[in-house]
């Protein structure tokens, strides 16, 4: 079904939310200004985008207590280096679905908050309430590497990892997951290991969210999601965010370079809403974390990505859930699973 209103209308007029942007750290320049980042204030102004996830992303060290502990103290002054920016009179920090929702009206950009890896929670349960206090609406469980909560979908030799640390989720792993639905925070599945992934989606008692992903079937890499996850996250009332990474959405050319385009990006948008419905897909860009695709290398082009998925046939309607309805309905459910105890 064809949307007969212009594109730029269509984007001006929908809840534009890029749900995982990395931040640049320890040095990160101020988005209040025009800077090199991918993802400034200026930029989603000229983008029209109105809201984003900004996370803080930890990399994958030692198991030990020390690095455990490096990781939560730079997990925390990321988080809070993120809420010194995002307060202002056109912007506003977000960690609720309402919250999210009024910027619709608003005229105001939102600005959300996000832990990548659960590295930095070591073996200690509460910092999960410490990140949900600082804004956090999800954290993905692990990064590149295994960690105390799973298994990655990509090991690191270089910590001594072996193919499988826990087989999946481990115990500790288990009970982040249900302290995360007690505190409304989203279970991000990116980067974790399918037999752990399949495993979170089957004890958690929210729908999980992949929140910078893309399809396997189309481009055959580990950090995909390959037909049996895709369906187990239609099952549970999950989502799917496919995301702008080239090597995610396709693999090299001959001369061993990966040239991707928005046009990729939504291929792989029709392939899962196909596979999974379009209730279960949405959008991101990993920008400033190795996102952006010709047509969309910075939170200006935004609006390129509308104008794609309406020139393949997807209405108003279906662009709004694309980039934030859908978001916004996990969020919900992740509420109302903490909020019932």
């Amino acid at each position: 079904m064809t949307d007969i209103q212009p594109p730029a209308a269509v984007h001006a007029a929908t809840l534009t939310l890029d749900t995982h942007v990395d931040i640049p750290w320890p040095e990160t320049p101020d988005p209040r200004g025009e800077t090199n980042r991918c993802v400034d204030f200026p930029k989603m102004r000229a983008g029209g985008l109105r809201a984003v996830v900004f996370a803080a992303y930890l990399p994958q060290g030692p198991r030990t207590p020390e690095g455990h502990a490096a990781a939560a103290r730079r997990c925390e002054a990321m988080l809070r280096a993120i809420r010194a920016t995002a307060g202002g009179e056109d912007r506003r920090i977000v960690s609720r679905a309402a919250e999210l929702e009024t910027l619709r009206e608003s005229g105001k950009f939102g600005v959300m908050l996000a832990v990548e890896n659960g590295y930095g929670m070591g073996e200690d349960l509460s910092r999960l309430a410490l990140w949900r206090g600082l804004g956090a609406c999800y954290v993905t469980l692990t990064h590149n590497g295994h960690n105390l909560l799973a298994d990655s979908a990509i090991p690191r030799p270089d910590l001594g990892d072996g193919p499988v640390l826990h087989g999946g989720l481990s115990s500790l792993g288990r009970e982040a997951v249900a302290e995360m639905n007690a505190l409304g925070l989203l279970v991000d599945v990116s980067h974790v290991a399918k037999s752990a992934m399949l495993q979170a989606v089957e004890i958690s008692r929210a729908p999980v969210v992949a929140t910078h992903a893309c399809v396997r079937a189309l481009r055959d890499h580990p950090r995909n999601l390959d037909d049996t996850q895709m369906d187990a996250l239609r099952a549970s009332g999950g989502l799917m965010q496919i995301t702008a990474v080239p090597g995610f959405l396709r693999g090299p050319g001959p001369d061993g370079k990966v040239r991707a385009r928005v046009a990729d990006i939504a291929d792989h948008v029709d392939y899962a809403v196909q596979r999974i419905g379009i209730a279960h897909v949405g959008l991101s860009s990993d920008f400033d974390g190795g996102g952006g695709v010709e047509g969309w290398m910075s939170a200006a082009d935004s609006a390129n990505l509308t104008a794609e998925l309406l020139r393949r046939g997807y209405d108003a309607e279906a662009v709004g859930l694309l980039w934030s309805g859908n978001f916004l309905r996990v969020m919900r459910a992740a509420e109302a699973v903490s909020a019932a105890g």
